[in-house]
This record gives structure tokens, C-alpha cells and sequence, in this order.
């Protein structure tokens, strides 16, 4: 077994199969999308032709949609996995958010959090799409003094509720819409069958990938993970390398795989984020050069899917700093690859 070979063909970097955004990101069953901006390229990267001008049309649409989630952390899903992934991930979402409220020290109140939601749900409602910047407008014409980080939290609040949900691309700041408005009603869809789901999208996109992989990326607990993969079955196999177990599903794809690929990879993507063990594709001694200790992840070159080099998406020119000498490549068509995306 090649796993990073398996692991480029499979999350769509090399001959890429999908048209259209939203394909690629049901297909993914969530995209990290920290990085508002560079969220684009994670996506259209993993298209046959990467335009950004079709990923603003299927965010504004809704048949994409930005929101906190797993881990409390960004992701962008298909409208479709939308509901079924809210309510699974929802209260575990919440625990940290409220977690993290803890420690800095914020307490919100019912009766508060029900008040601001009904503001919130009124602004998104007179504006279909609402920045965080209306919000605070509308509490202050109220005479509600908020500061900016408690506000983020009663977003965030009614993120998880499935009030509102991401609004239309604006280039540098999120905005808000209704659920009920760009997504419609929540469907009748069972825990055990969304479970399956999660686990399928997951594997079937970043396979080889382990178990403690997918429980970390989940943010769920360990009954929940081995539910979800022993609901797919015989779909799914187990196969050793190296002393670590790793999950493969039956229709996993295994051609196409060039050794000479250069790829210009967005931070926070899930070539990286998508697994707790990243050593595979990334040698331990340079991961500083990836991400710290914090969970800040930087932009990086792969080569032949090891990573390599960091690279600087907001520059005119291209900028390529390598600290692999043996992975050292010329990146030139992906940047321009890039920079055509762009215009597109």
C-alpha cells in the first residue's frame, strides 16, 4: 500500500473527479474552512477546473454552507448533510464552545441567549444576509451593550440551535442567513443512519486513514465512531501497514498517482487536518513548518504528496520556500493554476 498515493487520489488533489463544488464537499463530508478566504481553493482545488466564481454561486445558493461544527471549529458542508450533521454534532459542538465561555470567564443566561436570538433571527430576516456588523448595530439601537467576543458566542449559539446558517461569500468577513430560509426544514433522518454517513464520507475521502483519525476528526466519542463504522460493514476493510491499522472502503480508488505532482496547499486543509497521525505525509522533524502547538496551520507545498515547503497564497509572485532539499520541485503551473482560479 501506497497511502499517499491513495491519500492524494482519493481527496480529489490528483485527477480530480468532481465539476462542481458542491460535489467535492459532499464527497469530503466537511472541509475545514478556518481560512475564509483560502476555504475557496481547498474546494476548487479538488475540482476538474477550479473557479471561484462557481464556488461563490454554490455558497450564495446554499448548496454549500459554512458553519461551526465539528470540534467547534469552521467547516463547510453540502446542504444536504447539513441538518443530519447539526444535530449529530451539535451537543458536542456546544460542550467546547461552552467550555471555552468557561474559561474566559462568559456566562450567558437563557433568558439573554433567547433575547439575542430573536434579534439576530430579526436582522438576518429584514437583511437575508447579515454580517456580524449588523448585529451589533441592531443591539446597540436597542441599547444592548455586547462586547465583540460575547457576540460571537450567541452567534455561534444560534448556529447550533439551527437558526442561522452562513449568508452570502462577501470577500474578507462571514455573514448569516436563516436556516429555515436557505435550507429549508429538518428532515427525519435516524442517529444510526447519520453515523454511517459521517463514517462513509470520511473514509471514502481520506482513506487510508485509522480509527483514532476519524475519532479525532469528529470531535465524538469512541461509542459513536465504532457505531458509525461497523453500521458500513463489509464496505469498509482493514489493512496493516507498518504496524497501524488503517480503514479502506471497497470502491477506494487507486489510479492516477504521479510521483512529480507539485500541489500549493491552503492552511488548515484536510490533507492535514483530516487525520490526528500526519506524520505519513509530513516529516515529524518539519512539522513546526506545518502548524504548532496551537492549532494555527500554515500554507504548504506538496511534492509527490510529502510536504515540503511553505508557500505565500496573498503575494503577487510566487514565493516557495522548501525545507526538504530532496522535495524540492517547480511549482510554477500550480501557481498559475492558482492565479487563474482567481479570475475564473
Amino acid at each position: 500500500m501506497n497511502p499517499i498515493a491513495l491519500r492524494l487520489l482519493n481527496q480529489q488533489l490528483l485527477a480530480p473527479r468532481f465539476g462542481s463544488p458542491a460535489d467535492v464537499v459532499s464527497h469530503m463530508g466537511a472541509v475545514q474552512a478556518q481560512e475564509y478566504r483560502l476555504m475557496r481553493w481547498a474546494v476548487a482545488m479538488r475540482t476538474r477546473k477550479p473557479s471561484l466564481k462557481a464556488f461563490k454561486n454554490a455558497f450564495d445558493r446554499g448548496d454549500i454552507l459554512r458553519l461551526h461544527l465539528m470540534r467547534g471549529t469552521w467547516q463547510l458542508v453540502s446542504a444536504r448533510d447539513y441538518w443530519p450533521f447539526l444535530t449529530l454534532c451539535a451537543p458536542k459542538a456546544l460542550a467546547v464552545i461552552k467550555g471555552w465561555m468557561s474559561r474566559n470567564k462568559i456566562s450567558l443566561p437563557e433568558a439573554e441567549v433567547i433575547l439575542i436570538r430573536d434579534i439576530l433571527t430579526e436582522v438576518a430576516a429584514a437583511k437575508g444576509s447579515a454580517t456580524k456588523d449588523d448585529f451589533a448595530l441592531a443591539l446597540q439601537e436597542r441599547g444592548i451593550a455586547m462586547d465583540d467576543h460575547r457576540l460571537s458566542y450567541h452567534i455561534r449559539m444560534a448556529e447550533l440551535s439551527g437558526v442561522l446558517c452562513s449568508g452570502d461569500l462577501l470577500p474578507m468577513k462571514a455573514s448569516y442567513a436563516l436556516t429555515a430560509v436557505k435550507v429549508g426544514p429538518k428532515p427525519d433522518v435516524s442517529r444510526s443512519e447519520t453515523l454511517a454517513l459521517l463514517a462513509r464520507k470520511y473514509f471514502q475521502s481520506r482513506q487510508p486513514a485509522t480509527f483514532d483519525d476519524f475519532l479525532w476528526w469528529t470531535g465524538l466519542n469512541v461509542s459513536d465512531c465504532r457505531e458509525g463504522i461497523a453500521l458500513l460493514g463489509s464496505t469498509l476493510r482493514r489493512l496493516t501497514w507498518k504496524g497501524r491499522e488503517f480503514f479502506l472502503t471497497d470502491d477506494c480508488r487507486t489510479r492516477g498517482f504521479r510521483a512529480d505532482s507539485c500541489l500549493l496547499i491552503p492552511p488548515y486543509d484536510e490533507y492535514l487536518i483530516g487525520y490526528k497521525s500526519r506524520d505519513i505525509v509530513l516529516p515529524p522533524d518539519y512539522r513546526h513548518r506545518a502548524h504548532n502547538n496551537s492549532g494555527i496551520f500554515q500554507p504548504v507545498i506538496a511534492h509527490g504528496g510529502v510536504i515540503s515547503g511553505n508557500w505565500a497564497p496573498f503575494r503577487d509572485t510566487l514565493q516557495a520556500d522548501f525545507f526538504l532539499p530532496l522535495h524540492q520541485a517547480d511549482v510554477s503551473a500550480e501557481w498559475a493554476r492558482y492565479k487563474a482560479f482567481q479570475t475564473k
